[in-house]
This record gives C-alpha cells, structure tokens and sequence, in this order.
C-alpha cells in the first residue's frame, strides 16, 4: 500500500469521529454567538480524541470497521462528553 492509500485509509476511518464532533462543538456556539469561552479549541480536540478512541475500540472488539453499534457508542460518547463539557 501507498502512502496515499494509507493515508486516505486513515483519513476515512476518523472522519466520523470529526464529524461528531465538529457537529456537537459548533452548534453550541452558534447559538451563543455573542458570548466566547476560552478553551474552546480543547474542547474539540477532546472531542474527536474521544470520538477515534471508541472507533479504535469498535475495531478492536469486532474486528472489523463500520459496524452500526460502534456508530451508535460514537454517538453516545461523543455527545455525553458535549453535555459535560457545556455544562461546566
């Protein structure tokens, strides 16, 4: 395999993961527009960490990608992590 290959690869199977969590940091802030938080970029980046960990995961216990239950605990886990960190 190529090095653009893997990297496509790579690319493809975290972008769920950043998705999410792109989603559940936006949203907020645009609801609040006028009021700024400082560690917003923290929040995010922990976001899609949270996000690759349990893709990792689903990979692991399946042994495979793209099954529809490590889909539903990205959810879960993503946007349980969301609720946490705007109601701090």
């Amino acid at each position: 395999m190529t090095f653009p290959g893997f990297l496509g690869h790579i690319l493809g199977f975290i972008a769920p993961a950043v998705a999410v969590a792109l989603v559940l940091w936006l949203v907020p802030r645009l609801r609040r527009a006028g009021r700024a938080r400082s560690g917003a970029r923290l929040e995010a980046f922990m976001l899609v960490v949270a996000g690759v960990v349990v893709l990792l995961a689903g990979l692991v216990y399946f042994g495979r990608d793209g099954k529809m239950a490590t889909y539903a605990a990205l959810v879960l886990v993503q946007g349980s992590l969301a609720w946490w960190l705007h109601r701090r």
